[in-house]
């Protein structure tokens, strides 16, 4: 369906990594009067950190290097925006923060097996749940002096995980994997973590193949996720499952739309922002940007498509994220090695 005036305009190309940018995390809370700030990770070891100028250059005024042995997959910054977290394929997980006007290394988390693919914190910040190749997911507890204990490891995924994401309101983690199914765990009140529902192409209208991230809208009551399947898939969230189940009825999360048709290849990505749109990178070098369809005529809730842009990237695109201080700005993340700034324009929400 045709966005009508919506655009998605190119507006800074950021150069620095030298190899594939993998992951990106906007600073939730960059400070007082300071402007947005931004994170990047790739293959070359790395992690690099954007600033925007008075004048709206965007400069690199950080690069983390020498801690990491191998690629930085993923990068997640707390809530109070004081501490990143970077996960890497070299099994550790570091911890750093930003003092004295320069980045420091206060931890380093070791335990998975193998490659760590991504790391998450909760919305209080007393949490970190990262992810492996080894087929867990680990929950760390923050303590005082940038000690970190493991408190629980998940088992459950059959295969590699590929992403961890903490429900913005609800005590409540996801794990996406290469076993094509959506995990969700919660505490049963005495730090005993486990899966409290599982979301299947069979049970639940799931994906087909391999799910490789997830995201919530602001409310938390929608999660969007995307696969090799070329679909992105839209879920109600709304039910509490960090709560004990009474009775014999059990409330579940529950499918409420698929999208498909529009990229080409695996969609990598999926990111909803505070607008409620929803943007989508992929395998095909393209970027699609998605919203619902506000119409009383249909029954549930009818996603559309605003728009297609195609060839974002000279290459795949592995990450889609928006500023939280300015939710028309969308930064993406590509194989090319670039990181692309991008305006929303034009009346999406219509």
């Amino acid at each position: 369906m045709d966005g009508g005036a919506a655009e998605l305009r190119e507006t800074h190309r950021l150069t620095g990594h030298a190899d594939r940018a993998w992951s990106l995390a906007w600073n939730p809370n960059p400070g007082p009067g300071a402007g947005p700030v931004l994170a990047s990770c790739g293959g070359d070891k790395t992690v690099r950190i954007w600033k925007r100028a008075p004048d709206g250059v965007w400069d690199c005024s950080d690069v983390l290097d020498g801690v990491h042995e191998r690629t930085v997959r993923s990068c997640a910054w707390s809530p109070d925006g004081k501490l990143l977290a970077t996960a890497s394929f070299d099994g550790t997980t570091a911890i750093w923060e930003y003092s004295g006007g320069d980045f420091e290394c206060v931890a380093t988390l070791e335990g998975h097996d193998n490659e760590v693919k991504s790391v998450s914190w909760s919305q209080s910040g007393s949490l970190l749940a990262t992810c492996s190749r080894d087929k867990a997911v680990w929950i760390w507890e923050v303590q005082p002096g940038n000690e970190h204990e493991c408190v629980a490891v998940l088992q459950g995924h059959t295969q590699d995980v590929k992403m961890v994401q903490w429900h913005p309101v609800l005590s409540v983690l996801v794990s996406v994997s290469y076993d094509n199914t959506i995990r969700v765990w919660a505490d049963d009140g005495d730090d005993d973590w486990h899966c409290v529902q599982t979301l299947t192409e069979a049970d639940n209208g799931g994906h087909s193949s391999t799910v490789w991230s997830v995201s919530f809208n602001q409310k938390g009551d929608r999660m969007v996720t995307c696969s090799d399947d070329c679909t992105l898939k839209i879920w109600d969230t709304s039910v509490d499952l960090s709560q004990p189940t009474t009775g014999e009825v059990h409330e579940s999360w529950r499918h409420l739309s698929t999208l498909s048709g529009h990229h080409g290849r695996t969609i990598f990505s999926a990111h909803w922002s505070s607008e409620d749109v929803i943007a989508s990178g992929a395998g095909d070098d393209a970027i699609c940007l998605y919203a619902e369809e506000k119409s009383t005529m249909v029954e549930g809730p009818l996603y559309r498509l605003i728009l297609k842009k195609e060839k974002a990237h000279d290459m795949d695109v592995n990450c889609v994220r928006w500023c939280p201080q300015d939710p028309r700005v969308l930064a993406s993340a590509s194989d090319d090695g670039t990181v692309k700034l991008w305006e929303l324009r034009g009346n999406v929400l219509e």
